[in-house]
Protein backbone atom coordinates (compact mmCIF):
# COMPACT_ATOMS: atom_id res chain seq x y z
CA UNK A 1 0.00 0.00 0.00
CA UNK A 2 2.38 2.79 1.02
CA UNK A 3 5.01 1.42 -1.14
CA UNK A 4 3.52 3.04 -4.36
CA UNK A 5 2.47 6.31 -2.63
CA UNK A 6 6.44 6.37 -1.04
CA UNK A 7 7.87 5.76 -5.21
CA UNK A 8 9.33 2.10 -3.29
CA UNK A 9 9.63 -0.53 -5.28
CA UNK A 10 8.66 -3.25 -2.67
CA UNK A 11 8.21 -3.52 0.87
CA UNK A 12 11.33 -1.96 3.02
CA UNK A 13 10.05 -3.57 6.54
CA UNK A 14 8.87 -7.24 5.85
CA UNK A 15 8.98 -9.69 8.79
CA UNK A 16 10.52 -12.76 6.27
CA UNK A 17 14.61 -13.23 6.30
CA UNK A 18 15.57 -12.02 3.31
CA UNK A 19 19.02 -12.00 2.05
CA UNK A 20 18.67 -9.24 -0.56
CA UNK A 21 18.46 -6.92 2.81
CA UNK A 22 21.39 -7.78 4.46
CA UNK A 23 22.74 -5.27 6.16
CA UNK A 24 26.05 -6.11 7.29
CA UNK A 25 26.73 -4.29 10.98
CA UNK A 26 29.43 -4.52 12.68
CA UNK A 27 28.02 -7.76 14.50
CA UNK A 28 26.72 -8.95 11.89
CA UNK A 29 30.09 -8.72 9.81
CA UNK A 30 31.88 -10.56 12.85
CA UNK A 31 29.46 -13.22 12.91
CA UNK A 32 29.53 -13.67 9.13
CA UNK A 33 33.56 -13.63 9.78
CA UNK A 34 33.02 -16.46 12.19
CA UNK A 35 31.21 -18.30 9.43
CA UNK A 36 33.08 -18.05 6.75
CA UNK A 37 35.94 -19.55 9.07
CA UNK A 38 33.70 -21.96 9.96
CA UNK A 39 32.72 -23.03 6.69
CA UNK A 40 36.36 -23.24 5.14
CA UNK A 41 37.66 -25.62 7.78
CA UNK A 42 34.81 -28.14 6.74
CA UNK A 43 33.87 -29.92 9.99
CA UNK A 44 32.49 -29.52 13.28
CA UNK A 45 30.14 -27.26 15.30
CA UNK A 46 29.51 -23.29 14.58
CA UNK A 47 27.41 -21.57 16.90
CA UNK A 48 25.62 -18.63 16.31
CA UNK A 49 23.04 -17.38 19.12
CA UNK A 50 21.12 -14.18 19.66
CA UNK A 51 17.94 -12.24 21.12
CA UNK A 52 14.84 -13.21 19.26
CA UNK A 53 15.18 -10.88 15.72
CA UNK A 54 18.23 -9.98 15.63
CA UNK A 55 19.07 -11.45 12.33
CA UNK A 56 20.67 -14.55 13.03
CA UNK A 57 18.35 -16.73 9.86
CA UNK A 58 18.96 -13.59 8.09
CA UNK A 59 22.33 -14.23 8.37
CA UNK A 60 22.58 -17.57 7.68
CA UNK A 61 20.15 -16.99 4.38
CA UNK A 62 22.98 -14.97 3.59
CA UNK A 63 25.72 -17.18 3.80
CA UNK A 64 23.53 -19.99 1.75
CA UNK A 65 22.90 -17.51 -1.10
CA UNK A 66 26.52 -17.46 -1.49
CA UNK A 67 27.38 -21.19 -1.67
CA UNK A 68 28.11 -23.23 -4.49
CA UNK A 69 25.63 -26.00 -4.69
CA UNK A 70 28.24 -27.67 -6.25
CA UNK A 71 30.22 -27.99 -3.58
CA UNK A 72 28.07 -27.96 -1.04
CA UNK A 73 25.12 -29.60 -0.15
CA UNK A 74 23.18 -27.12 2.64
CA UNK A 75 20.18 -28.04 4.51
CA UNK A 76 18.05 -26.66 6.73
CA UNK A 77 15.29 -27.48 9.83
CA UNK A 78 13.74 -25.44 12.28
CA UNK A 79 13.42 -27.42 16.12
CA UNK A 80 10.80 -27.69 17.97
CA UNK A 81 10.83 -29.77 20.95
CA UNK A 82 11.64 -32.88 19.79
CA UNK A 83 13.09 -35.90 20.79
CA UNK A 84 16.16 -37.74 19.62
CA UNK A 85 14.25 -39.90 16.98
CA UNK A 86 12.78 -36.82 15.52
CA UNK A 87 15.68 -34.89 15.46
CA UNK A 88 16.80 -37.76 13.21
CA UNK A 89 13.76 -37.83 11.25
CA UNK A 90 14.05 -34.44 10.31
CA UNK A 91 17.87 -34.50 9.64
CA UNK A 92 16.73 -37.02 7.00
CA UNK A 93 13.93 -34.98 5.93
CA UNK A 94 15.75 -32.12 5.14
CA UNK A 95 18.31 -34.14 2.64
CA UNK A 96 15.05 -35.71 0.98
CA UNK A 97 15.73 -38.68 2.43
CA UNK A 98 12.48 -41.28 3.31
CA UNK A 99 12.14 -41.28 6.42
CA UNK A 100 8.64 -42.51 7.29
CA UNK A 101 8.28 -45.59 9.36
CA UNK A 102 12.30 -45.78 9.57
CA UNK A 103 13.73 -47.30 12.79
CA UNK A 104 16.46 -45.21 14.25
CA UNK A 105 19.13 -47.74 12.57
CA UNK A 106 17.76 -47.50 9.39
CA UNK A 107 18.22 -43.69 9.30
CA UNK A 108 21.45 -43.49 10.26
CA UNK A 109 22.41 -45.59 7.53
CA UNK A 110 20.60 -44.07 5.08
CA UNK A 111 22.39 -40.25 6.33
CA UNK A 112 25.63 -42.32 6.17
CA UNK A 113 24.91 -43.08 3.45
CA UNK A 114 23.87 -40.23 1.34
CA UNK A 115 26.64 -37.98 3.06
CA UNK A 116 29.09 -40.54 1.49
CA UNK A 117 26.89 -40.20 -1.49
CA UNK A 118 27.81 -36.09 -1.91
CA UNK A 119 31.96 -36.82 -0.59
CA UNK A 120 32.24 -39.26 -3.53
CA UNK A 121 30.88 -36.35 -5.67
CA UNK A 122 33.03 -33.86 -4.06
CA UNK A 123 30.36 -32.55 -2.25
CA UNK A 124 30.53 -31.74 1.58
CA UNK A 125 27.16 -32.28 3.34
CA UNK A 126 26.09 -28.63 5.75
CA UNK A 127 23.06 -28.72 8.39
CA UNK A 128 21.64 -25.58 9.53
CA UNK A 129 19.86 -26.09 12.94
CA UNK A 130 17.52 -22.98 13.45
CA UNK A 131 16.04 -22.37 16.84
CA UNK A 132 18.21 -24.66 18.53
CA UNK A 133 17.62 -23.85 21.64
CA UNK A 134 14.51 -26.25 21.66
CA UNK A 135 16.49 -29.11 21.71
CA UNK A 136 16.57 -31.64 24.14
CA UNK A 137 19.91 -32.40 25.55
CA UNK A 138 19.33 -36.17 23.84
CA UNK A 139 18.56 -35.00 20.49
CA UNK A 140 21.93 -32.24 20.74
CA UNK A 141 23.51 -36.09 21.44
CA UNK A 142 22.34 -37.49 18.42
CA UNK A 143 23.29 -34.33 15.94
CA UNK A 144 26.71 -35.04 17.72
CA UNK A 145 26.88 -38.61 16.44
CA UNK A 146 25.96 -37.00 13.45
CA UNK A 147 29.42 -35.86 13.13
CA UNK A 148 31.13 -38.99 13.44
CA UNK A 149 30.54 -39.67 9.98
CA UNK A 150 33.93 -39.25 8.54
CA UNK A 151 36.48 -40.50 5.78
CA UNK A 152 40.10 -41.13 6.53
CA UNK A 153 40.32 -37.23 5.88
CA UNK A 154 37.62 -35.73 5.87
CA UNK A 155 34.44 -35.15 8.06
CA UNK A 156 31.34 -35.79 6.00
CA UNK A 157 29.12 -33.36 7.65
CA UNK A 158 29.27 -30.29 9.15
CA UNK A 159 26.67 -28.45 11.42
CA UNK A 160 25.27 -24.78 12.20
CA UNK A 161 23.80 -23.99 15.31
CA UNK A 162 21.30 -20.83 15.49
CA UNK A 163 19.66 -20.39 19.02
CA UNK A 164 18.72 -18.02 21.54
CA UNK A 165 20.76 -16.99 24.07
CA UNK A 166 19.48 -19.31 26.77
CA UNK A 167 21.11 -22.23 23.89
CA UNK A 168 24.81 -21.28 24.75
CA UNK A 169 23.60 -21.75 28.86
CA UNK A 170 22.54 -25.09 27.74
CA UNK A 171 26.16 -26.28 25.96
CA UNK A 172 28.06 -24.74 29.18
CA UNK A 173 26.11 -26.77 31.44
CA UNK A 174 28.23 -29.39 32.02
CA UNK A 175 25.90 -32.29 30.15
CA UNK A 176 27.38 -31.61 26.55
CA UNK A 177 31.30 -31.20 26.41
CA UNK A 178 31.88 -33.74 24.16
CA UNK A 179 29.62 -31.45 21.30
CA UNK A 180 31.14 -28.26 22.71
CA UNK A 181 34.82 -29.90 22.37
CA UNK A 182 33.94 -30.25 18.59
CA UNK A 183 32.50 -26.40 18.26
CA UNK A 184 35.21 -24.73 15.83
CA UNK A 185 33.17 -21.15 15.65
CA UNK A 186 30.89 -19.49 18.46
CA UNK A 187 29.40 -15.97 18.45
CA UNK A 188 26.93 -14.07 20.18
CA UNK A 189 25.17 -11.52 17.79
CA UNK A 190 23.86 -8.54 19.65
CA UNK A 191 21.80 -5.44 19.02
CA UNK A 192 22.60 -2.25 17.11
CA UNK A 193 23.56 0.65 18.28
CA UNK A 194 21.99 4.38 17.90
CA UNK A 195 24.04 4.50 14.57
CA UNK A 196 23.80 1.88 13.40
CA UNK A 197 20.09 1.33 13.60
CA UNK A 198 19.33 4.53 11.31
CA UNK A 199 22.27 3.12 9.02
CA UNK A 200 19.60 -0.63 8.80
CA UNK A 201 16.72 1.53 8.31
CA UNK A 202 18.36 3.64 5.96
CA UNK A 203 20.00 0.89 4.14
CA UNK A 204 16.59 -0.98 3.69
CA UNK A 205 14.91 2.13 2.13
CA UNK A 206 17.60 2.74 -0.37
CA UNK A 207 17.54 -1.32 -1.53
CA UNK A 208 13.48 -0.16 -2.76
CA UNK A 209 14.67 2.98 -3.98
CA UNK A 210 14.07 5.41 -1.00
CA UNK A 211 14.86 9.18 -2.41
CA UNK A 212 14.38 10.73 0.78
CA UNK A 213 10.17 10.79 1.27
CA UNK A 214 9.15 10.62 3.53
CA UNK A 215 12.32 12.60 5.18
CA UNK A 216 12.97 11.17 8.87
CA UNK A 217 14.25 13.28 11.42
CA UNK A 218 17.15 12.52 13.91
CA UNK A 219 14.45 12.17 16.59
CA UNK A 220 12.71 9.90 15.32
CA UNK A 221 16.09 7.90 14.82
CA UNK A 222 16.61 7.98 18.16
CA UNK A 223 12.96 7.18 19.19
CA UNK A 224 13.11 3.96 16.68
CA UNK A 225 16.43 2.87 18.66
CA UNK A 226 15.05 3.77 22.42
CA UNK A 227 11.55 1.64 21.44
CA UNK A 228 13.42 -1.31 19.48
CA UNK A 229 16.46 -1.34 21.49
CA UNK A 230 18.15 -2.15 18.32
CA UNK A 231 16.81 -5.34 17.81
CA UNK A 232 15.96 -5.49 13.86
CA UNK A 233 12.51 -7.21 13.46
CA UNK A 234 11.39 -4.61 16.15
CA UNK A 235 12.72 -2.32 14.40
CA UNK A 236 11.06 -3.52 10.87
CA UNK A 237 7.79 -3.75 13.07
CA UNK A 238 7.76 -0.45 13.81
CA UNK A 239 8.73 0.84 10.77
CA UNK A 240 6.56 -0.88 8.71
CA UNK A 241 3.37 0.77 11.56
CA UNK A 242 5.17 4.17 10.69
CA UNK A 243 4.69 3.95 7.16
CA UNK A 244 1.45 2.65 6.98
CA UNK A 245 0.00 5.93 9.43
CA UNK A 246 2.12 7.97 6.47
CA UNK A 247 0.72 7.08 3.75
CA UNK A 248 -2.88 7.06 5.72
CA UNK A 249 -2.63 10.32 7.17
CA UNK A 250 -0.38 11.92 4.06
CA UNK A 251 2.71 12.43 5.47
CA UNK A 252 5.94 13.36 4.23
CA UNK A 253 8.01 13.75 7.65
CA UNK A 254 7.95 11.18 10.23
CA UNK A 255 9.43 13.61 13.71
CA UNK A 256 9.58 11.80 17.23
CA UNK A 257 5.92 12.50 18.08
CA UNK A 258 4.54 10.65 14.82
CA UNK A 259 7.13 7.63 16.31
CA UNK A 260 5.54 8.18 19.53
CA UNK A 261 2.12 7.79 18.35
CA UNK A 262 2.90 4.56 17.05
CA UNK A 263 4.52 2.86 19.73
CA UNK A 264 1.50 4.08 21.72
CA UNK A 265 -0.91 2.05 19.59
CA UNK A 266 1.24 -1.10 19.61
CA UNK A 267 1.30 -0.76 23.38
CA UNK A 268 -2.07 -0.04 23.56
CA UNK A 269 -3.07 -3.21 20.97
CA UNK A 270 -0.34 -5.60 22.83
CA UNK A 271 1.37 -4.40 25.86
CA UNK A 272 -0.75 -3.99 29.59
CA UNK A 273 -0.47 -0.47 30.79
CA UNK A 274 2.57 1.19 30.96
CA UNK A 275 1.96 1.96 34.56
CA UNK A 276 2.32 -1.25 35.94
CA UNK A 277 5.74 -1.58 34.68
CA UNK A 278 6.80 2.15 35.08
CA UNK A 279 5.75 4.05 38.08
CA UNK A 280 5.86 7.67 37.29
CA UNK A 281 8.36 8.30 39.59
CA UNK A 282 10.87 5.85 37.61
CA UNK A 283 9.49 7.96 34.08
CA UNK A 284 10.24 10.76 35.24
CA UNK A 285 13.55 10.58 36.79
CA UNK A 286 15.13 8.40 33.65
CA UNK A 287 16.96 11.04 31.72
CA UNK A 288 17.56 8.49 28.88
CA UNK A 289 13.90 8.43 28.16
CA UNK A 290 13.51 10.48 24.42
CA UNK A 291 10.71 13.21 25.35
CA UNK A 292 7.14 12.40 24.39
CA UNK A 293 8.10 8.92 24.09
CA UNK A 294 7.09 5.77 26.55
CA UNK A 295 9.93 3.86 27.19
CA UNK A 296 10.60 0.68 25.78
CA UNK A 297 8.46 -2.24 27.16
CA UNK A 298 10.46 -4.88 28.85
CA UNK A 299 12.10 -7.72 26.85
CA UNK A 300 10.29 -10.63 28.12
CA UNK A 301 7.09 -8.76 27.26
CA UNK A 302 8.14 -7.68 23.92
CA UNK A 303 9.22 -11.81 23.42
CA UNK A 304 5.94 -12.92 24.10
CA UNK A 305 3.94 -10.37 22.02
CA UNK A 306 6.51 -10.70 18.70
CA UNK A 307 3.90 -13.89 17.38
CA UNK A 308 1.43 -11.31 17.64
CA UNK A 309 2.81 -8.94 15.92
CA UNK A 310 3.48 -10.65 12.94
CA UNK A 311 -0.10 -12.08 13.06
CA UNK A 312 -1.01 -8.19 13.10
CA UNK A 313 1.36 -7.98 9.98
CA UNK A 314 -0.36 -10.55 7.84
CA UNK A 315 -3.88 -9.09 9.14
CA UNK A 316 -2.82 -5.17 8.64
CA UNK A 317 -1.72 -6.57 4.38
CA UNK A 318 -5.33 -7.58 3.76
CA UNK A 319 -6.47 -4.18 5.58
CA UNK A 320 -4.35 -2.23 3.27
CA UNK A 321 -5.26 -4.14 0.11
CA UNK A 322 -9.04 -3.52 1.39
CA UNK A 323 -8.68 0.44 2.04
CA UNK A 324 -6.82 0.58 -1.57
CA UNK A 325 -10.16 -0.36 -3.13
CA UNK A 326 -12.19 1.66 -1.47
CA UNK A 327 -10.11 4.42 -1.68
CA UNK A 328 -9.99 3.97 -5.61
CA UNK A 329 -14.04 3.37 -5.72
CA UNK A 330 -14.51 6.93 -3.57
CA UNK A 331 -11.24 8.61 -5.94
CA UNK A 332 -13.61 7.58 -8.91
CA UNK A 333 -16.66 8.62 -7.92
CA UNK A 334 -15.20 11.89 -6.97
CA UNK A 335 -13.26 12.38 -10.39
CA UNK A 336 -16.56 11.56 -12.17
CA UNK A 337 -18.25 14.43 -14.13
CA UNK A 338 -21.83 15.30 -13.07
CA UNK A 339 -24.10 14.66 -16.00
CA UNK A 340 -25.58 17.86 -17.88
CA UNK A 341 -29.57 16.41 -16.62
CA UNK A 342 -27.88 16.34 -12.79
CA UNK A 343 -26.53 20.18 -13.42
CA UNK A 344 -30.04 21.66 -14.36
CA UNK A 345 -31.64 19.68 -11.66
CA UNK A 346 -29.69 21.07 -9.29
CA UNK A 347 -29.87 24.48 -10.82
Amino acid sequence: MYESYYGLSAKPFQLKPDPHFFYGSKGHKRAMAYLDYGLSQGEGFIVITGEIGAGKTTLMRNLFARLEPSKIHAAQIVTTHVDSDDILRMVAAAFGLAFEDASKSSLLIRLEQFFRQCHAQSKRALLMVDEAQNLTPRAIEELRMLSNFQTNDASLLQTFLLGQPEFRRTLLSGDLQQLVQRVIASYHLGPLDAEETRAYIDHRLHTVGWRGDPAITADAYVAIHAYSEGIPRRINTLCDRLFLMGYLEELHTFGGQEVASVIADIQQEFHPPMSAEYPSENLASNSENVEGIAPPVPVAQQTEALPVLENMNERLSKMERSVVSILDAVKKIISTPRSRKSSEEEA
